[in-house]
């Protein structure tokens, strides 16, 4: 499964609420260019905390 298009629309980055790339291989993750951080998403839940996020 992936997430959903409604979803993806209002997703932010949390850190400088900017666009988030939306990537399905090799995991599912949401990506920030402007902060070069990489959201998991796990069981098609966006892990959404900038603790948890890991370098681009």
């Amino acid at each position: 499964m992936s997430l959903s298009p409604e979803l993806l629309e209002i997703l932010v980055c949390p850190k400088c609420k900017g666009e988030l790339e939306y990537r399905t291989e090799p995991a599912e993750q949401l990506v920030c260019h402007a902060c070069r951080l990489v959201y998991a998403v796990e069981d098609d839940i966006p892990i959404m905390l900038i603790d948890e996020a890991t370098p681009l």
